[in-house]
């Protein structure tokens, strides 16, 4: 029986929609909303009604047949920590989802449009591998402070589609392998996957491992806390500093990695420094995550779009590849990622799981 499967991934400023047949992207569109549009909005939440509208013209101008469609699948959002694998949208989430349980975020409209488009025809409305999947271990997640926990926020689902990806290539199934998977994007993040699960990861979002390219990452706790108290930043600037005004563009300016590949191209020693230290930081995180395994690491896992840069790549290798073999897969396609998230249910190799 063939499958077909609506995907919906909401950004900040556009709705990624495509339809895939089984395993083959047969339709994909980028729906761009004007700024006009979507500020007239107070919460980001409020914008699904317009979205959904947006969506349904743009499948009808297609003649893509709604009744044609097995499954709706949207990006997850910011919902409470959850294990990973693919969730059957239901009133619970979409509450959770629409009170912003843990922030406000776009991608927690994806939920909310599947369900939407899905509810007049029947058929079922997931999300696969929300950001806020935690499968950490309990004792990766003491702090050392009790009144501060380490939390599990990372590019979940990408780092789940590429390490099944990795498992297939070394001949095994993903719950058969112990991976150390990094994401290399806006945000690093570096998880530890053990038969299936992502036992600890760095929180890619806070301030917690490698400075990226919009990202401060882990700083020294007592400097950090006095610039806080400095009384010089509001919550809103500090926040900023951490994650968006931090990690490249901070020192550089600029995060556009090419960019910064040109700048060192033409002789920047300023650049050369940064870039190469985000790598080794990058690298030094991954040598701690191999502990977590005891040395039995199958594969380190290099994803994401900085894993276009050969450069880059090249300077972590140089570091971790006397751990395990070093595979990379640049760029991620979570259009794919959730389609297929959506068929391993549709074709009875998951259950999906409730909310």
């Amino acid at each position: 029986m063939n499958y077909k499967v609506l995907v919906v991934n909401p950004g900040s400023t556009s709705t990624k929609i495509g339809v895939f047949e089984d395993e083959e992207k047969i339709f994909n569109k980028n729906l761009f909303h004007p700024k006009e549009e979507i500020s007239r909005f107070e919460k980001i939440v409020d914008q699904y009604e317009f979205r959904e509208k947006v969506i349904l013209n743009a499948l009808k101008e297609e003649n893509i047949d709604l009744q044609e469609i097995s499954a709706v699948v949207g990006r997850g959002g910011l919902l409470r920590p959850i294990p990973g694998g693919t969730y059957r949208v239901n009133e619970a989430m979409i509450h959770d989802l629409r009170i912003g349980l843990q922030g406000e975020h776009a991608s927690n409209l994806g939920g909310i449009l599947a369900y939407e488009i899905a509810k007049p025809y029947g058929i079922p409305a997931f999300i696969v591998d929300p950001v806020v999947v935690d499968e950490m271990e309990p004792i990766a997640k003491l702090s050392g402070i009790p009144e501060i926990q380490r939390r599990s926020i990372f590019h979940a689902l990408n780092h789940k589609a590429v390490a099944r990806l990795a498992a297939k290539k070394l001949g095994k199934r993903y719950n058969e392998v112990n991976l150390i998977v990094v994401h290399l994007g806006g945000g690093i993040s570096v998880g530890v996957h053990s038969k299936g699960r992502v036992i600890d990861v760095n929180n890619a979002l806070n301030g917690d491992g490698p400075f990226a390219p919009e990202r401060a990452g882990g700083l020294p706790v007592w400097d950090a806390m006095k610039l806080a108290l400095s009384g010089k930043f509001t919550e809103r600037q500090l926040k900023k500093k951490l994650a968006g005004g931090g990690g490249i563009v901070s020192y550089l300016g600029t995060n556009d990695m090419k960019e910064v590949g040109k700048m060192i191209k033409q002789g920047d020693e300023k650049a050369n420094l940064v870039f190469q230290a985000m790598a080794y930081q990058t690298a030094k995180e991954i040598g701690a995550d191999a502990t977590v395994l005891k040395g039995r690491v199958d594969a380190i896992v290099l994803t994401g779009g900085l894993a276009h840069s050969e450069m880059f790549v090249g300077w972590i290798k140089e570091r971790v590849s006397f751990i395990a073999p070093v595979l990379v897969y640049p760029g991620e396609d979570e259009m794919r990622a959730l389609a297929f998230g959506a068929l391993r249910v549709l074709k009875g190799e998951e259950k999906a799981m409730e909310y």
